[in-house]
């Protein structure tokens, strides 16, 4: 599962969540680590195009309408057996190293405006996780993390 080890925030909004991908940008965090996911704005497409390198996509996903995204956490949480689609973020959220619970409130944040915002890395997890916490990505979270803080 470390092999998938992923930090999840959200943000308000796109503006906040172009804050933050800013400062993740200024630590050192790749395009290819991060992934967005959001209802479906024109502020958010821009976002993605802009710091994901290449277009938004919609995302099916059961209990989420209208949303957007890219990166690997969506390929992680659809898996080869489409579950995102079927099953939505909550039940499937495991599959990034969170609790049902903790995909139950990215959901509903999402489902209220929110942008999810993910980064895929093992070894700055933490820096991460501070990071997000800074900008104001709320319900900060490290999945399926063996080390400490």
């Amino acid at each position: 599962m470390s092999a998938r080890c992923f930090t999840i925030g959200v943000f308000q909004n796109a503006a906040d969540a172009a804050r933050g991908l800013e400062a993740l940008t200024r630590h050192g965090f790749p395009a290819e680590a991060v992934t967005l996911m959001g209802k479906d704005s024109p502020d958010l497409r821009q976002l993605i195009e802009k710091h994901l390198q290449g277009p938004a996509r919609p995302i099916e996903a059961a209990g989420l309408d209208g949303v957007v995204g890219a990166g690997a956490l969506l390929e992680t949480l659809q898996g080869d057996d489409r579950r995102l689609t079927t099953d939505g973020l909550a039940a499937t959220i495991g599959r990034a190293g969170f609790q049902r619970h903790d995909g139950q409130i990215f959901e509903r944040l999402v489902a209220r405006g929110g942008v999810l915002v993910a980064i895929h890395s093992l070894p700055r997890a933490a820096d991460a996780l501070a990071t997000l916490h800074a900008y104001g990505g709320g319900n900060a979270a490290i999945g399926a993390w063996a080390g400490r803080v």
